[in-house]
């Protein structure tokens, strides 16, 4: 009799738990990553060289927008703002300074975003004649 009590006591426990919110296997469909947010996490590099598959990788980190702006990058509040800003047109964040002097020295540096945003895929490479037109592109995404 008693093991028939200790089942029935561990056997209302179990149900117990599996009842609780946010445990159990009722819980497992609750749990993920579900959000209300739409994805937007990216990994950004700057590669020494005109082919960002063949070149060095000088510097990469990662940036996550949603729900809120974190990851490797120097200013992820700012980047981000300035993707949402320019609808995540890397072309109009990569475009040149009309008033940076830089010499017209052939060194050429690539820049790359790989990853997701607003749930998109996103590819973007573009290449500076050299890291002066780099620096002096408008925005913060690539400034690090």
């Amino acid at each position: 009799m008693r093991y028939i009590a200790r089942s029935a006591v561990l056997a209302t426990m179990a149900l117990g738990i599996a009842l609780a919110p946010g445990t159990g296997s009722a819980g497992a469909a609750q749990t993920g990553s579900q959000s209300l947010y739409a994805p937007s996490a990216l990994v950004l590099t700057v590669t020494a060289g005109e082919d960002a598959l063949n070149g060095s990788v000088l510097r990469a980190v990662t940036l996550g927008c949603a729900p809120t702006a974190s990851g490797t990058h120097p200013d992820p509040e700012a980047a981000c703002a300035e993707l949402r800003a320019a609808e995540a047109r890397f072309e109009a964040i990569t475009t040149a300074d009309g008033g940076v002097m830089c010499t017209r020295q052939w060194d050429p540096v690539t820049v790359t975003a790989d990853g997701v945003w607003d749930g998109k895929r996103v590819s973007f490479t573009h290449t500076f004649g050299n890291a002066c037109l780099k620096d002096g592109s408008d925005g913060v995404v690539f400034g690090f």
